[in-house]
């Protein structure tokens, strides 16, 4: 129609353009008005767990996105490096009684896109959470992106809290959506959002 109109989506990532190019060309080939897809593109709230951005109060950042296999996680790293003024500090496991081949590769890809790594637990299911752990750290370059490992997610989560700098993003890879981790011995509950909340509180005083 040649009309010509500016959204500011609330979601970042060069994906979420991709994503809300597509749904304004469907509404538009239905008819819909193009001023109506505009606002409503700028009004859309984000998904949970994707590139969902956790309220924090301080002066870094927290985003928990579901990235869960390197092509994920090299697109969501990305995106986070381009909006960050300091660090990219990613936090990232994988799932057990998964496919294994994945894990050095996401050592690979977070070591390349990230300035600090804490390599965790994911939903280890029956296989041994430490092993999991050290496939992925095969991947990262021996001398290249400093990281700690720690494989309890939650204590994880509160080392990255306690331990952020001023304009850090701290990236909680992986778990997105879900708010229950996968155990040998069952299902425990954990939503990163109530971690992240926790670890504030305790770190409010310091």
């Amino acid at each position: 129609t040649g009309e010509i109109g500016r959204v500011r989506l609330p979601i970042p990532g060069l994906f979420s353009v991709y994503n809300s190019m597509a749904a304004a060309s469907c509404a538009l080939s239905l008819g819909l008005p193009f001023q109506q897809v505009v606002e409503t593109l700028g009004s859309i709230p984000g998904v949970k767990g994707r590139a969902e951005i956790v309220p924090t109060g301080r002066d870094f950042t927290v985003v928990i996105d579901y990235a869960h296999t390197p092509d994920g996680l090299e697109k969501i790293c990305k995106t986070m490096k381009e909006c960050s003024r300091g660090r990219l500090v990613t936090l990232f496991g994988c799932g057990g009684d998964r496919d294994r081949s994945k894990r050095p590769l996401m050592g690979a890809v977070a070591a390349a896109l990230s300035d600090f790594l804490i390599v965790t637990s994911d939903n280890p299911r029956t296989e041994n959470p430490a092993a999991i752990i050290e496939e992925i750290v095969k991947g990262i370059p021996e001398n290249a992106t400093p990281f700690k490992v720690i494989e309890n997610r939650v204590e994880a989560i509160h080392w990255a809290i306690a331990n952020a700098l001023p304009d850090d993003t701290i990236l909680l890879a992986g778990k997105g959506h879900e708010t229950y981790q996968i155990l040998a011995d069952g299902v425990i509950h954990l939503d990163e959002r109530e971690v992240v909340a926790d670890a504030l509180r305790k770190t409010a005083g310091e």
